[in-house]
């Protein structure tokens, strides 16, 4: 039977564990402290069927939609629906970053005309942040500013993806720094979003995957108010349930002015070897060492 978890369903709060032969998950989402309604979705996707699972993977995903209350919570629920349903059920033979690409087309097509159509749906939006592991490849599908980090052994945390928000252009620009843009103004305004125009730019990525990487797919209420060290700090050991707690309560702790989601991943066993497929960029991982930077540190 395939494996279908997807949350909240009430606007309110929502966990739920999957558990394959190489790959842990834990995926939490919660209202946080100001907000009545829970805009955020959450999903993990494993088919029933061996080949499709082999050659398409487990589906993950998070989307913080906008368009306040119900318009918010429809667009990043549908969002996560239509593209996942399109991953598995539409070009069965592309390779996964196209069929990716795909996937978050048809979810951009079905909201923007959502929200042409009904008046209840006027202007939502979401942003959309979603993998398919695909045996020792992680191929990721990016628009708007929820994120996806990577922790691999004796590494720091690494964010894969790009927060696609006017500050995150500054920073990338060089206009500000990263600490400027933490405490911006506007750094919550988004320049892409899945919803919002007719036709959707997506970022694609792919990674390589080892033995014990820990991945983190969140909404930015998470990651606008954890910093990378603490969510490090929560991630040491190989409980995943207790990881996420933890971590959203680091957002509740600071305040929790937004809803918090996100899915914690581990590889648990060994993947087992695919061929890296065309069509997304490569990762660069080449940040480093806990311990050469503690080194540095040292030699001031």
């Amino acid at each position: 039977m395939a494996e279908d978890l997807h949350g909240p369903l009430d606007g309110h709060n929502f966990q739920a564990a999957w558990k394959g032969t190489y790959l842990d998950s834990f995926m939490i989402s919660d209202v946080g402290r100001k907000r009545h309604n829970n805009e955020d979705s959450c999903t993990i996707y494993a088919p029933e069927d061996e080949g499709l699972q082999q050659s398409r993977g487990v589906f993950f995903g998070v989307a913080d939609g906008m368009g306040g209350a119900s318009a918010g919570e429809y667009a990043s629920c549908k969002a996560l629906e239509y593209a996942c349903k399109s991953y598995y059920d539409k070009n069965v033979h592309a390779l996964v970053p196209a069929a990716l690409r795909k996937a978050v087309e048809s979810a951009n097509n079905f909201i923007f005309s959502e929200s042409e159509a009904k008046p209840e749906y006027s202007g939502m939006g979401t942003t959309f942040s979603a993998l398919a592991i695909v045996g020792n490849w992680c191929y990721i599908a990016q628009v708007g500013d929820s994120r996806i980090y990577l922790l691999r052994k004796d590494k720091e945390l690494q964010q894969i993806t790009n927060d696609h928000s006017l500050v995150a252009e500054q920073v990338r620009n060089g206009l500000i720094n990263k600490e400027d843009a933490h405490n911006h103004s506007l750094k919550n305004l988004i320049t892409r979003a899945v919803g919002i125009r007719e036709d959707i730019e997506v970022d694609l990525f792919a990674l390589n995957l080892q033995m014990d990487d820990k991945i983190i797919l969140c909404s930015d209420g998470l990651s606008n108010m954890v910093s990378d060290d603490l969510l490090m700090e929560c991630l040491r050991g190989d409980n995943l349930e207790e990881a996420g707690h933890k971590m959203v309560q680091c957002a509740l702790d600071a305040g929790g002015p937004d809803n918090i989601t996100l899915i914690a991943i581990r590889i648990s066993a060994p993947p087992p070897s695919t061929n890296y497929q065309q069509g997304a960029k490569l990762c660069n991982l080449g940040n480093r060492s806990l311990f050469s930077r503690l080194f540095g540190f040292l030699r001031g």
